[in-house]
């Protein structure tokens, strides 16, 4: 569990890659240049730690691109305080963004053994969720609902309307929408059965499955 200078150092080169891909919300560039992603990696893998890129992880998964995470952090606004629902744990790195931006998040996870996994290395890095679940993202989480926000980290089909309804008024969700390549859309909750959605190009993601295994 070392973060060394060297580590540091490249996180802040890495931060300047994505800056110049356009990412610009201050806490979201602070969140990524201070979380030590070589951490959430094997050790086999650390010179591809602080690449712009995904990289596979257990359970046929992957560990989302920097710029991708940024992208999707960004789109959220996330307000300190803000409850926000994850769907999709993975290796649990957006998760440690969404923290370090304030929010109180609630993540649910599929995949048993990157769920039992991560649940134990967060909190080693000083990054409590107030809520881990292993379960099925689709349904989302109603007793916690509403939520400020809703981010999906893995590609969806069709947009869940379970999700939708979590949503509080105002609220956001970001989810990439589509088959073998996926749209990231933003759905901003206006009304009680009124969405303003926005899309913003395409992005890559391992699929979102149903049914917990």
């Amino acid at each position: 569990m070392k973060d060394t200078f060297r580590h540091k150092g490249l996180r802040q080169q890495l931060v300047q890659v994505i800056k110049d891909k356009g990412i610009t919300n201050k806490e979201v560039l602070n969140a990524i240049g201070k979380i030590p992603r070589h951490l959430f990696m094997d050790s086999s893998f650390l010179d591809h730690a602080y690449q712009d890129k995904a990289f596979p992880i257990a359970a046929d998964q992957t560990i989302s691109q920097p710029y991708t995470v940024a992208f999707q952090s960004e789109l959220l606004q996330i307000e300190k305080g803000d409850k926000v629902l994850e769907i999709g744990t993975g290796s649990g790195y957006q998760t440690a963004v969404l923290c370090e931006l304030g929010a109180q998040v609630y993540s649910i996870e599929r995949q048993h053994e990157l769920f039992k996994k991560t649940s134990k290395f967060l909190p080693k890095l000083g990054y409590r969720a107030k809520k881990l679940i292993f379960g099925d993202g689709y349904i989302g989480l109603k007793e916690e609902a509403p939520f400020q926000g809703i981010i999906v980290t893995a590609g969806a089909p069709f947009v869940p309307s379970p999700l939708l309804s979590q949503l509080a008024i105002g609220g956001r969700l970001v989810i990439p929408v589509g088959d073998s390549v996926q749209t990231m859309t933003l759905f901003i909750r206006k009304g009680a059965k009124d969405f303003e959605k926005h899309e913003f190009g395409e992005f890559r993601f391992v699929p979102l499955l149903e049914d917990k295994n």
